[in-house]
């Protein structure tokens, strides 16, 4: 007999970024044989970015339930223009204004835990009053948004349908994820996001995780099984060897204010200035959405006739974007609090076989990950040793021998990844 499940998640095609497609793909993968898949989506969203490229890749065999949903950056847009629009995308600047202060401070006093809120209760209202859901073996909560796991919370208590397995998915943490210290909470605000945090880490009857360090760190907050399913990726891996054209160094995705490492911009400046011959061939090229703050420091460093920017582009183009790469650059926050975030990228990047640059935290899962498939090298922001690499990695480049990875990363892609949810919804 087939399982019923409901999966509730904010993110769905059309919405672009990595965020989506951890379910989606999930969903293309999961046997239509063995489960009944429903998926609880908003309807009418505002989301930041838009990919039209992913609405083809969503199964025809699934039932699709929409909950309408009123976006509160739409009122906010009408008060405030395009500064709500930056915001959405996470474009915190390092010095925001009066205006950036207030929406922040709104954003994380009046919408706890987060604006979709009130689109969850809906959700809840929904499927309590579902005859299908009031048969179904399992509920899947994906966030962020982290409101998104209210709805499990309540539903779980609800003394009709506490008989449903809920399975708690967290694409990133929650109290310690890394913009909650730019939201100008008060106290009484992060006293709530810990008490909400803390009842559903301890109502789920499982919890998903994405990474080892989140799965560490809840492990000190709920007795309740905790699985790590990474992200991972679901393309033909690419060939090792080098493409043609420019020294190119790409970054795939967004790069806000935060992720400026000022130490990677002289290195490339110092090398310029050295060497003309690498001036000559060295382009730095960024896809997606990009702070200014980080733009003015590329300049400044005198990067600025090296530089491309691409915008937003859909998630093919990005994939092309990385085949045709030289060496890909993985850039995140310093900070100890981001140790535990992998960028869904990475997966990708590891696919597309060119060598990574990665630049983060001491200790973090994205150097384990790094090691273990030999696919690039990870250097903290104090930048030691990375002017030598990266000049090795241009005297291949001369040489036409700059080859990526050829390790098994099998476990990463998108099928294998999807046997480890069935085992746990087979538990």
């Amino acid at each position: 007999m087939k399982k019923n499940i409901f999966i509730v998640t904010y993110y769905w095609p059309p919405a672009g970024g990595p965020g989506v497609q951890r379910w989606l793909k999930f969903v293309k993968y999961l046997s239509k044989d063995d489960f009944d898949i429903h998926v609880v989506i908003p309807e009418n969203p505002d989301y930041p970015s838009i990919d039209d490229s992913l609405m083809g890749e969503i199964p025809e065999d699934i039932t699709m339930i929409k909950v309408h949903i009123q976006e509160p950056s739409r009122a906010l847009k009408k008060l405030f223009g395009t500064k709500t629009k930056k915001l959405q995308r996470g474009f915190i600047e390092k010095s925001p204004g009066a205006l950036e202060k207030i929406l922040l401070w709104i954003r994380g006093n009046m919408f706890i835990p987060d604006a979709r809120k009130a689109w969850a209760d809906k959700v809840m209202q929904r499927l309590e009053n579902d005859s299908a859901f009031a048969k179904a073996d399992t509920l899947i909560t994906t966030g962020p948004p982290h409101s998104v796991h209210l709805t499990g919370l309540w539903l779980k208590n609800h003394p009709s349908l506490s008989h449903i397995k809920w399975l708690a998915d967290f694409r990133d943490p929650w109290t310690t994820i890394g913009y909650h210290k730019d939201l100008k909470l008060t106290k009484a605000a992060a006293k709530k996001h810990l008490q909400l945090e803390t009842q559903v880490l301890q109502t789920a009857d499982q919890i998903i995780v994405t990474s080892p360090s989140t799965k560490a760190e809840f492990s000190n907050k709920t007795k309740k099984s905790i699985t790590v399913i990474t992200n991972g990726y679901d393309m033909k891996t690419n060939s090792s060897k080098a493409p043609d054209g420019k020294f190119t160094l790409s970054h795939i995705g967004t790069l806000l204010a935060d992720r400026d490492p000022l130490m990677l911009w002289k290195t490339l400046s110092e090398l310029v200035t050295e060497d003309p011959e690498f001036s000559q061939d060295f382009e730095l090229q960024l896809a997606g959405n990009v702070s200014k703050t980080v733009i003015s420091s590329i300049k400044v460093a005198g990067l600025g006739s090296h530089l491309k920017l691409l915008g937003y582009v859909d998630h093919d183009h990005a994939v092309q974007l990385m085949f045709e790469s030289q060496v890909l650059l993985l850039i995140e926050i310093n900070s100890l609090m981001t140790k535990a975030i992998i960028p869904g990228k990475l997966f990708e990047y590891l696919a597309s076989r060119r060598p990574i640059i990665g630049i983060g935290p001491e200790d973090s899962d994205i150097e384990q990950i790094l090691k273990e498939t030999d696919a690039g090298h990870y250097f903290t922001y104090d930048g030691a040793n990375l002017k030598q690499q990266i000049r090795q990695f241009y005297q291949s480049y001369k040489k036409e021998k700059l080859e990526g990875n050829s390790s098994d990363i099998s476990k990463y892609h998108r099928k294998q990844l999807t046997q480890q949810l069935v085992d746990l919804l087979n538990s």
